[in-house]
């Protein structure tokens, strides 16, 4: 069996290994067993549900990974799924966690993430005082390590977009960023489709009577519906961030071909002056008085010069060159 750790808890401490293929519920009022499962098949699941009564619906639901996050009742026990993320390059990855709880036990099945629990198990086993309260204050430290581990993925993403916004500003983004901007904008917006429901879960866990839930547990998972709001300003934030970054992106290339528009058409209203004079004078009128005068051509070159040097101070004080 993909078993990770199976142990039976008794007032707060480790007390002894349970056995995978033959796991003892606990009998005592204050023992309880935390399993914890990794990509377990469904031939090992059955045999955690013929020693812990778990419906057949929740074990169907925990080998599915397509799930959403949500809190379920079966009798005196709760199901609960929720959604772990991490970043692989510009891509957020999604795994799975599925959570029996009952009155003396915790089953914890993770599917397609590679943070285990162990940091975690071993942090409780250091507080007895906690981890004597019961199975779901497991939980609790379960979905508050998961929902912790969003923020790293937030800001992980918000360094990229800050970088590129202070390249934005140095340089025009090319098509390669502009890209790579629409694609950290997708990725926001299905975590967000994450975090509702996330959040959803932990509001069902703070406000709603549920089996196995402690009345003063309820503070703590207040915790971590804190957290998971937090991180879903963070990602609204940051769509905005992204959004705002292409905006200014387009601005500051409108006006860098308004510039361009600009100064073409100051040459261009320059360089009429000697085409409009030349043109002129190359007519070939025989009746052309100003063909005869010695020092016209002379004269003709000082008007251009004077004209064009005029139009090239006038625009250059008005910004257009």
């Amino acid at each position: 069996m993909t078993v990770v750790a199976a142990y039976l808890y008794r007032d707060g401490k480790r007390a002894a290994a349970l056995s995978p293929d033959d796991p003892k519920p606990p009998e005592a009022a204050d023992e309880f067993a935390w399993i914890g499962l990794h990509d377990p098949t469904k031939e090992e699941l059955a045999v955690l549900q013929t020693a812990f009564h778990l419906h057949a619906l929740a074990i169907e639901d925990a080998l599915d990974m397509r799930q959403v996050p949500k809190v379920e009742v079966y009798g005196h026990q709760i199901f609960v799924i929720a959604k772990t993320a991490h970043l692989d390059g510009d891509e957020i990855e999604y795994g799975e966690t599925a959570i029996f709880v009952g009155p003396r036990h915790i089953i914890s099945v993770r599917h397609g993430s590679d943070r285990g629990h162990s940091e975690l198990r071993r942090q409780l086993e250091e507080a007895p005082q906690i981890l004597k309260n019961g199975p779901d204050y497991v939980l609790h430290g379960i979905l508050d390590f998961i929902v912790d581990g969003y923020l790293p993925v937030v800001q992980a993403i918000e360094d990229h977009v800050l970088a590129m916004e202070h390249d934005m500003l140095d340089a025009f983004l090319g098509r390669r960023e502009i890209k790579r901007l629409f694609k950290l904008r997708r990725q926001l917006i299905r975590f967000q489709r994450v975090l509702g429901p996330m959040t959803e879960v932990c509001g069902k866990l703070v406000h709603i009577d549920l089996p196995c839930i402690d009345a003063e547990a309820q503070n703590y998972f207040r915790d971590v519906l804190d957290h998971a709001r937090r991180v879903e300003g963070m990602v609204g934030g940051l769509k905005d961030v992204i959004t705002s970054v292409f905006e200014a992106s387009n601005l500051l290339e409108q006006q860098r071909q308004g510039t361009i528009t600009r100064q073409l058409a100051a040459w261009a209203a320059i360089a009429a002056v000697p085409t409009a004079i030349a043109g002129i004078y190359g007519m070939n009128f025989d009746n052309m008085p100003e063909l005869k005068t010695e020092y016209g051509y002379f004269v003709v070159l000082a008007v251009i010069a004077s004209l064009c040097g005029f139009l090239y101070a006038r625009f250059r004080r008005s910004g257009w060159l």
